[in-house]
């Protein structure tokens, strides 16, 4: 048999018997997979059909045998046709999508081909139908979710611009068209070049602007995020990430967001950032408002605290001699001595012209007279500027808190009295402002006795670790842990972190200390991540530790030897040590940032931290100190700091987590306001680990995220008040 051309003219067929029908083309019939039947032309009579025709239409294949077209089609085309090649004319091949009737009624919608089929016996059509139902289904459920997914762009807050590889836009929302002022007709007339060039035209600074954009479309995997300004004066976060499918780039998906608002609630906080212009310190205001801190703190728990008022000795000589020039680098000088010899909980700040004031906080006197001597011996080394080598002394005025005033004027008042008489007999030393000079030999004996059994603790294995769960505030999932430092001694019993922890920075064993949390932390989260519980372990930092010379090799070599990978380590630093030789601090913490280590900013808002040195550091969280969150959400003033303290992060992309949450009324405000975790009493105080895996057991395995972190100086794991 053949199959004659779409052009080709037969002869008038003579009918077909199904009896006649030639074994070789039954044969075929029934072995072709997708339905068909061959039909006489004459009389429109199905001659055979095959299983698959029957499974169609829902009879046998016996009983299509017989049908005619004219009630098995169920489109006017069809019939069109069969009428015309009942008629004698027609003869062509056809190929369309049409519908054909059901024994039970019903319709089937199907691909049908009609061939010509010459046999010994006549012509016959042969016809073929590939069932379109369950197509037609994929594809209605397929313009319902893009329908959905239509509806879903336009109810987000965000604007959104999807083009594809060659930058021709493929869809926007109208957030988009809001968010650039772009007229409705503009986006009507489809016409990509002339919205390109409205978004260009609209930007404060092109230039730029068309530079980042050819280099976003030129790397067509860039993740990017940035900033625009447009001549509205509005500012749009811009974030760009390539759409994929399989696996390959098809285009790239713009996402704007209005952060005008935020931007001006930073720019406030920067200008209500207390600072003095000169050495970037704390500045009166500020310093008050950290006395009053320190002031409701002993209220509270009885914790002492001391005011070392520094003026310089001679000061005027040297403006007088060298200028004001070389007097203000003296005095920045002065500045990064003092913040370098100071504990990261304590605070240096500038009145004015050369006089300082120390903040020293949970001191007595002992305390006090070890942070003057340290004023005192920073400034004993010469000072070289410009090729001249001189030496600038200072006298101290010291008040106690309560034995010398009960609030900041009082204290001040006996600081600089203290200082006057340092003067008025001969400079270059300090002074009580009440006769507490001699500490009592009872205190030196218990400092020692204490320094000694820490020692001891270190050596014998006394120290043990804490782990407070950090919790995701969002999911209730714990993310990760604080690794706390816990101490029993066999004579002393449990000793405090807030007792051993001042000896051990004033005696510098506190590197020793440090240095063996992060080993035992860092071991404990490889055997979790062993286990398949990947947490993020956070270890505070000392200044002191932060400082030696081979902190970040240390840091490498404890990681390699537990097999941990970096990302699940955590250092916290307290914004001290970020302000100490910043250019090293920079360095480091990039070296450490390199390694694959995240770094937060342990007690933030309690130190000072320009907001210009702030986002050049590689930190990536935010904690928030519990002194802020105590009071939440009652008083208005810490709701407005944390508030701000949230929106600060969020503009620096940085992950913001909240110490010291005690209540659901704290977790609440805290969840509401945008902090991404917190920890304290509220959830768990910190377990040793078998309570800790015990607390977790029952939660459900989750994979943490990993947060990049950026920055602070801090404590080395030994702040258990969370």
């Amino acid at each position: 048999m053949t199959l004659p051309g779409p052009t080709e003219v037969a002869s008038p067929p003579a009918p077909v018997e199904p009896a006649a029908l030639p074994a070789p083309l039954r044969a075929l019939l029934e072995a072709m997979l997708p339905a068909a039947w061959l039909v006489e032309p004459t009389r429109l009579l199905v001659v055979a059909a095959n299983p698959a025709a029957g499974a169609l239409f829902g009879c046998s294949a016996a009983e299509l045998a017989g049908q005619s077209m004219r009630t098995l089609a169920a489109a006017p085309e069809d019939l069109i046709f069969w009428d015309e090649l009942a008629a004698g004319r027609g003869g062509h091949e056809l190929l369309s999508d049409t519908l054909v009737r059901r024994f039970d009624g019903g319709t089937a919608a199907v691909t049908r081909r009609i061939a010509p089929v010459q046999t010994d016996g006549g012509r016959l059509y042969l016809v073929s139908l590939h069932d379109r139902t369950e197509q037609l289904r994929t594809e209605r459920a397929l313009e319902t979710t893009t329908a959905e997914l239509a509806a879903t762009l336009e109810s987000t807050a965000d604007g959104l611009l999807v083009t594809d590889l060659a930058g021709r836009i493929r869809h926007c929302n109208h957030r988009f068209a809001e968010l650039w002022g772009i007229p409705e007709d503009l986006l009507l007339r489809r016409d990509d070049d002339a919205v390109m060039d409205w978004m260009r035209r609209s930007v404060v600074d092109p230039g730029p602007y068309m530079r980042r954009i050819t280099a976003i479309e030129e790397a067509t995997m860039m993740h990017a995020s940035d900033q625009i300004v447009l001549h509205s004066g509005t500012v749009l976060e811009r974030i760009t990430r390539p759409q994929c499918t399989g696996g390959r780039p098809i285009g790239r998906v713009y996402s704007f967001r209005d952060i005008t608002e935020r931007i001006a609630a930073h720019k406030r906080i920067e200008q209500l950032s207390h600072n003095d212009l000169l050495t970037g310190l704390p500045n009166r205001a500020l310093l008050a408002d950290r006395i009053e801190r320190a002031l409701a703190q002993t209220q509270r728990d009885g914790t002492p605290f001391a005011l070392l008022l520094l003026n310089l000795d001679r000061f005027k000589h040297i403006n007088d001699t060298l200028g004001h020039g070389v007097a203000d680098r003296v005095l920045v000088e002065v500045a990064e001595r003092l913040q370098a010899c100071v504990r990261q909980i304590d605070t240096i700040a500038r009145l004015g012209g050369d006089e300082f004031v120390l903040l020293a906080q949970r001191s007595d006197a002992a305390g006090a007279e070890a942070a003057a001597r340290r004023v005192m011996e920073a400034l004993q080394r010469p000072f070289t500027l410009d090729g001249l080598k001189f030496t600038v002394t200072g006298s101290v005025g010291i008040a106690l808190h309560p034995t010398d005033g009960a609030g900041t004027d009082q204290l001040l008042g006996h600081a600089d009295a203290a200082m006057r008489e340092v003067k008025q007999s001969g400079r270059n030393a300090y002074r009580f402002g009440s006769p507490h000079a001699a500490v009592p030999e009872s205190l030196l004996r218990t400092r020692m006795r204490l320094d000694h059994a820490m020692r001891q603790a270190l050596a014998q294995q006394r120290f043990r670790l804490h782990y407070q769960p950090q919790v995701d505030l969002r999911s209730g999932a714990v993310l990760g842990a604080e690794a706390l430092i816990r101490w029993r001694d066999p004579e002393l019993g449990e000793v405090a972190p807030g007792a051993f922890i001042p000896v051990a920075e004033e005696s510098g064993f506190i590197v020793a200390i440090g240095d063996w949390v992060l080993r035992q932390a860092v071991a404990q989260a490889a055997l979790w991540h062993a286990r398949g519980r990947s947490l993020r372990v956070s270890v505070n930092v000392s200044a002191l530790q932060f400082r030696q010379p081979g902190f970040v090799d240390g840091v490498a070599a404890t990681l390699r030897a537990a097999a941990l990978p970096a990302q699940w380590l955590e250092l916290e630093l307290t914004e001290s040590i970020l302000l100490q030789d910043a250019e090293d601090t920079l360095a480091r913490l990039h070296a450490l940032a390199r390694l694959g280590v995240h770094l937060a900013v342990d007690d933030f808002g309690t130190g000072y931290s320009s907001l210009g040195y702030l986002k050049r550091l590689p930190i990536g969280r935010l904690k928030i100190d519990r002194a802020f969150v105590k009071d939440l959400p009652d008083d208005a003033a810490d709701a407005g700091i944390v508030s701000a303290i949230i929106d600060l992060g969020r503009a620096l992309q940085l992950q913001v987590i909240a110490e010291g949450v005690e209540t659901e009324a704290q977790r609440n405000f805290l969840r509401q306001a945008g902090c991404d975790e917190y920890q304290g009493y509220l959830y768990s105080p910190a377990l040793d680990v078998r309570s800790f895996e015990s607390l977790l057991a029952g939660q459900a395995e989750t994979t943490p995220r990993v947060v990049p972190l950026r920055r602070h100086p801090g404590r080395v794991g030994y702040d258990g008040a969370s």
